[in-house]
């Protein structure tokens, strides 16, 4: 098994390494008093357009899921994108990565910047994080658009496995850190190509807490919102990914069907979609979020 990239170094030829970062909006430091101060993206927006709430998947960070997302959203809507905890430069702790948390943290973020109520934007993890935030605190969600999500993630035999070997990961990684980032690089992130982007998106996973990241992945295979899922009363749009091969188009039906007056939108890609076809998905997720904005 081989060590992650060296990115701060220089090659084997001496020249440096240069890696190409995508233009990205402005930055801000945001003070959460005991959970420490975060960077969190706010930009867009005019006086009386929705303010989204965008909230990434596993492994991922705010940027590498939305980079090619922010210019149009930003165009329509003011945007508020961060790490979840364990993520990037997401909050650190020595407390359990647990779901609800992260859902809090959002709510606490856009509080902090001013703003009473939002619509959560969730792909992948970000799903459930978006589920938990209307649950926790349904009074600031003025509606829900969830991409390429689910409401369970762990139903199959195989992923019941493979939950309960992330579970074991998790402990480990408390004792072993460094092992855990090697395993986690290899198996999960170097999946994710960015194509010119790469090295970036490689130097962007270097920052997460690998201990925190894997009991997000215990924590997204242990949740469930199937037995309240129809008591969501705010209008939802989801956009589902019907080449997605790692949440199952099935559960992204269900999860349309289950929300009363949903509007699905679908996007001809996988689960990269974001980033692979933004061309298609950026204007879908829009129409998505419009849709939302008529209803309320």
């Amino acid at each position: 098994m081989s060590s992650p990239p060296d990115l701060g170094g220089e090659a084997a030829d001496s020249d440096p390494i240069e890696i190409l970062t995508p233009k990205l909006p402005p930055a801000r430091f945001v003070d959460l008093d005991d959970r420490g101060t975060i960077i969190v993206r706010d930009f867009g927006g005019r006086p009386g357009v929705p303010v989204l709430a965008l909230l990434h998947g596993w492994t991922a960070t705010a940027d590498l899921n939305w980079f090619k997302c922010y210019e149009g959203l930003g165009e329509r809507f003011r945007v508020v994108a961060f790490d979840h905890r364990g993520h990037g430069t997401g909050i650190r702790t020595k407390k359990p990565f647990r779901l609800e948390d992260c859902a809090d943290d959002v709510v606490d973020v856009v509080s902090a910047l001013g703003i009473d109520d939002f619509i959560p934007v969730g792909y992948s993890m970000g799903g459930p994080v978006a589920q938990l935030i209307w649950r926790r605190h349904p009074e600031r969600v003025t509606g829900l658009a969830l991409c390429a999500t689910a409401p369970y993630f762990a139903g199959r035999r195989t992923e019941r496995r493979m939950l309960l070997g992330v579970s074991g990961l998790a402990a480990v990684a408390r004792l072993a850190p460094e092992q855990a980032k090697m395993w986690l690089t290899e198996q999960l992130y170097l999946q994710r190509k960015t194509m010119q982007w790469e090295p970036w998106a490689v130097q962007q996973a270097a920052t997460h807490d690998w201990r925190m990241i894997l009991e997000a992945g215990r924590a997204i295979g242990n949740f469930s919102s199937s037995d309240w899922l129809h008591e969501i009363d705010v209008p939802v749009s989801t956009v589902i990914t019907m080449r997605d091969q790692v949440v199952p188009l099935r559960r992204q039906v269900r999860l349309f069907e289950t929300i009363p007056d949903a509007r699905a939108f679908r996007i001809d890609g996988m689960h990269d979609a974001a980033v692979a076809n933004a061309d298609r998905f950026v204007p879908t997720l829009i129409r998505a979020i419009e849709s939302i904005d008529n209803r309320s």
